[in-house]
């Protein structure tokens, strides 16, 4: 289940449709999907993708997207903290970053525009495409596992360019 949290006023949003209407007027799109079959806990790359090519095909379709792949991290991933600390910076794309959601969670960290700091925790099933050029960070923090699929126009866009704001210092534990 999706949870907005805003650190300045300590207020957590778990209600989707609000989460949604929020992020959405921030040009952050988040959305529910649904597999279309039973995924194990050690699915392949291909059993996962086949179970989402149902919502995966039409929104590559729709948007420009050439690839897409899976990626798992948990606790026993060589280098974790390494792999954590790259993500905890914050960064911008050129091009967008969109996410799937299969299992586990992660934090997503906005920068927004009018400079407020907002934070976006989704779980399995949350489907979640930030904007190219949209200030942000990601934390694996507390549990240490994600498995998501990761959708791109383009390996390279997806390339992080580091702000060096200090901005995430501030909410990293």
């Amino acid at each position: 289940m999706a949870k907005l949290f805003f650190p300045k006023t300590n207020e957590t949003i778990t209600d989707f449709n609000q989460i949604k209407s929020y992020l959405n007027a921030n040009k952050i799109l988040i959305e529910k999907w649904e597999a279309s079959t039973q995924l194990s806990i050690d699915a392949t790359q291909e059993e996962v993708l086949k179970a989402f090519e149902h919502e995966l095909k039409p929104f590559m379709e729709n948007n420009g997207f050439k690839t897409a792949d899976v990626i798992n991290v948990h606790p026993k991933t060589e280098n974790l903290l390494a792999i954590r600390e790259k993500f905890m910076k914050e960064h911008r794309h050129s091009d967008d970053e969109v996410r799937f959601f299969v299992d586990g969670e992660g934090i997503f960290w906005f920068h927004l525009d009018n400079e407020d700091v907002v934070a976006v925790t989704c779980t399995a099933g949350d489907f979640i495409s930030v904007p190219k050029n949209f200030r942000h960070w990601f934390d694996l923090h507390p549990q240490y596992f994600v498995k998501a699929i990761r959708i791109f126009t383009n390996i390279e866009g997806w390339v992080p360019h580091y702000t060096d704001s200090g901005v995430d210092q501030k909410y990293n534990p």
